[in-house]
């Protein structure tokens, strides 16, 4: 293979070349042609080549055996391997090996004097090498006074260069001074510069020597230039390591300065400092041995270092951490249940889950800390619940919210070579909490992400793995911190989004809605009192009636949680206060009245119950993240080509429900009362309101059913009944999960009646026993029960449609 190769210039006068132009191929004439890359032969210029390729390697041991002429070709593309005549350019140099070493691996080092400008005719062979006929090229030249000038110009400029550039010796310029004629000087100088072949090659093309002066002179000015600059870099370069190396003797000087005064130096005492922390803070004996080669390689760091901060920062927070720091456990049941009922109302199997670990630990001192998880709806007094639990056990209480963390690093730290590294917030927890036993609340574990940063839930499966955590290793410190009493709490509005790994590793506590009953004493109890407390409107001495709160709850804040209960009952106060600064008479007792008169009209007056008037439409329940809610379903038939159409935002699953209770109807139309050919020549519309929220799941399945039969036998569905339930096409009814939520719903909804499957009558035992007390619950087994219980039992007169008129029902 032809390689870049280094230019050896012609030293001497005597290996100038004569000024006659007297070609050395006498007509045209066939040479061997060797093709080279990145580079260009010049005339009377020795060129050494390393040479590789296979025709290549074919042709210098053909050549050598002969005259040893060849034609040296430059390539367009250095990148092609195997080159053909249409990869190289037509003007060559004559050339002539002057010597061939031979290596081991097959490879050659040659030296080739070039003669003179050669053009390609017409190629010959491609084989064993290639080949082709060449004629001679001659020069032009003027030796003009403009000529003159720019040779002398050249020359200043190629001194120039020569001083700039260490790799070509000084003797160079004296050489391209002895050179005959314009054109052997520009051929020389050209051949000595590193520049790019192409433009090398334009150079060697230029057979007008004025010309090629002109582009010489070109070509110097640019690579003046950018010599110039690099010599400014490297001055400014060296400027800055002689100030570095001056701050450096100036520190000595002065710190030597400070000894001779007596003022000593602080490095030492800082030192001295930390290892006292350390030795205060009881590590573990492992953590002692790092912490003590951190120490001894921070002595031998100087202070002015980057270094030093580094070493002295990590070593501050292995001194501040609570490796021997524990609170001791307040394990009065009677005290635990008086907190947690003073903060919280209701909650009843969160409190008992904490009253037993409390049990256990006076029996098992060293009983393992659990690992909750609180699922439920927003505002349900997740958050608030872990910092009453962490007062009823005496511990301290630390949160972070999860939302939004897309990095491994937020939970496990940075390692200590990135600038800036700080451990991750579980250990920056633990420090700030003081203790090695706190409860550590981590809001939000739904809403963990993941990218290219890692994947921050799976870092949290060592967190919360009560047999890894005793040896929790943050990538900051990079010693093992125990972890294992730490009471960790999660919370999460749904556990959908938790990865099954991490949801395996806590126990799971689900909060439901709250009923109305409970928003009630919760109002008066706490959110009342905390929103006059904080508007500091105790002076007003403003109540309310228990209608008023009620009132509130269900036309202004239709929800599972409380927040918006809150913010409402804070608007009230606030109009009320402001009245009163108005000079208004304000009643200090607020009523319904009242609340209509400062809030305004009823924002939720039961729109889904007055919905079900006419066949054809039903009540469903459905599990939404913050709550359980009613739902409605519309059916309608119409002139059509047996179609399904389904709208509002149903999933696939629910679509399947869908579709077979579509089923379900068809094959049992002659029993339900319905033509068995209704949907011959008929689409169906199966409709539910609210087609901005995604709806999913197979719990509606005897809804639509219920809704087809109304629709086709007449019979309007009871305005006071909900259902949910999964239907088969054998028309069973089959278990469902979030009861507990859907009721809750319902119950706000004022739905009086609930048909569940039967297999779920055993989780109203959940539902709290005012909710059951005012409600009334129907375990079915078979829509055929649904039908009889949902569906008044007389068809509604009413005018024909369309759709009636093509498919009539029975």
């Amino acid at each position: 293979m032809a390689g870049r190769a280094k230019k050896v210039p012609v030293a001497s006068e005597e290996s100038a070349p004569q000024e006659t132009q007297v070609s050395l191929l006498q007509g045209p004439r066939e040479l061997p042609v060797l093709p080279v890359r990145h580079t260009v032969l010049f005339p009377f210029a020795i060129l050494p080549l390393n040479v590789g390729r296979d025709r290549s390697v074919a042709l210098l041991n053909a050549v050598m055996a002969g005259d040893r002429t060849i034609a040296v070709l430059a390539q367009k593309d250095g990148g092609v391997e195997d080159p053909g005549f249409s990869d190289l350019y037509e003007t060559g140099t004559l050339g002539t090996v002057l010597r061939m070493v031979r290596f081991p691996d097959e490879r050659y080092s040659v030296l080739v004097q070039g003669s003179e400008r050669v053009r390609v005719l017409q190629p010959v062979a491609d084989q064993p090498y290639l080949r082709a006929r060449f004629e001679g090229l001659s020069e032009t030249s003027d030796e003009s006074v403009e000529t003159e000038a720019l040779i002398k110009n050249v020359l200043e400029q190629f001194e120039r260069v020569v001083a700039l550039m260490p790799a070509i010796p000084d003797e160079a310029v004296t050489a391209a001074r002895n050179q005959a004629g314009s054109g052997q000087i520009a051929d020389f100088i050209a051949s000595l510069l590193e520049l790019p072949a192409e433009d090398k090659q334009k150079l060697l093309e230029t057979l007008d020597t004025k010309e090629r002066l002109r582009l010489l002179t070109g070509v110097l000015g640019r690579e003046l230039q950018v010599l110039e600059v690099g010599a400014q870099i490297r001055d400014q370069v060296k400027e800055s390591l002689d100030e570095h190396q001056r701050e450096f003797l100036l520190r000595q000087q002065l710190e030597a300065i400070r000894r001779e005064l007596g003022e000593g130096d602080d490095g030492p005492r800082e030192i001295e400092e930390l290892k006292a922390k350390l030795e205060k803070a009881q590590l573990p004996a492992d953590v002692q041995k790092e912490a003590d080669r951190e120490l001894m390689r921070l002595r031998t760091i100087p202070p002015q270092a980057a270094e030093h901060t580094v070493a002295r920062t990590y070593l501050e927070w292995l001194a501040d951490m609570p490796w021997a720091v524990l609170t001791e456990d307040d394990l009065d049941l009677k005290h635990a249940r008086a907190v947690l009922d003073e903060d919280h109302y209701g909650l009843e199997k969160i409190k008992e889950r904490i009253l037993e670990y409390l049990v256990v630990r006076k029996f098992k001192a060293d009983a393992r800390t659990p690992i909750l998880c609180f699922v439920g709806p927003p505002g349900t007094g997740k958050t608030s619940l872990g910092r009453s639990i962490a007062r009823a056990l005496g511990r301290k209480f630390v949160r972070q919210s999860l939302g939004g963390v897309r990095d491994e690093a937020e939970v496990r730290g940075h390692r200590r070579t990135y600038i800036g590294a700080l451990p991750g917030n579980v250990i920056r927890g633990i420090r700030r909490a003081g203790s090695r036993n706190p409860l550590f609340m981590l809001d939000e574990v739904d809403k963990l992400g993941a990218d290219y940063h890692g994947d921050p839930s799976s870092a949290l499966l060592e967190v919360l793995d009560p047999e890894q955590n005793g040896s929790f290793t943050d990538h900051y410190l990079d010693v093992p911190f125990d972890l294992s009493q730490v009471m960790f709490i999660t919370t999460a509005n749904i556990l959908d989004t938790v990865p099954p790994p991490l949801r395996d590793r806590m126990e799971v506590i689900r909060l439901a809605g709250y009923t109305d009953l409970e928003k009630l004493e919760i109002a008066r109890r706490h959110l009342i009192p905390k929103a006059t407390r904080e508007n500091g409107l105790e002076s007003l001495e403003l109540t309310f009636t228990d209608e008023a709160v009620l009132k509130v709850v269900h036309e202004y804040s239709s929800e599972a949680g409380l927040r918006n209960l809150e913010r409402e009952i804070a608007n009230l106060l606030r109009k009320s206060a402001k009245e009163s600064a108005e000079g208004k008479e304000v009643p200090r007792t607020i009523g319904p009245d009242r609340v209509r008169e400062l809030l305004g009209p009823e924002r939720y007056q039961n729109e889904k119950v007055q919905r079900v008037d006419v066949p054809g439409a039903a009540l469903g329940l459905a599990w939404t993240p913050v709550g359980g809610e009613v739902l409605t379903v519309e059916t309608a038939l119409m002139p059509g080509q047996q179609k399904l159409i389904l709208t509002g935002q149903l999933g696939d699953v629910m679509q399947e429900s869908a579709q077979a209770a579509l089923t379900y109807v068809r094959s049992h139309a002659t029993a339900l009362g319905i033509r068995p050919d209704f949907f011959e020549h008929s689409d169906l519309h199966v409709h539910l309101p609210t087609g901005a929220i995604p709806k999913d799941g197979p719990s509606a399945g005897i809804t639509l059913c219920t809704a087809m039969v109304g629709l086709l036998t007449g019979r309007r569905a009871r305005a006071d009944l909900a259902m949910t339930g999964e239907i088969t096409l054998q028309g069973q009814v089959l278990k469902i999960g979030g009861l507990k939520e859907k009721v809750l719903g319902a119950h706000r909804a004022g739905i009086k009646t609930v048909l569940l499957p039967r297999d779920n009558e055993g989780d109203l035992e959940e539902v709290p026993a005012e909710v059951r007390a005012g409600m009334t619950f129907a375990p079915v087994e078979r829509i055929e029960q649904v039908l009889e219980l949902a569906l008044e039992p007389t068809a509604q007169t009413r005018p024909a449609t369309a759709a009636e008129t093509a498919a009539p029902s029975a």
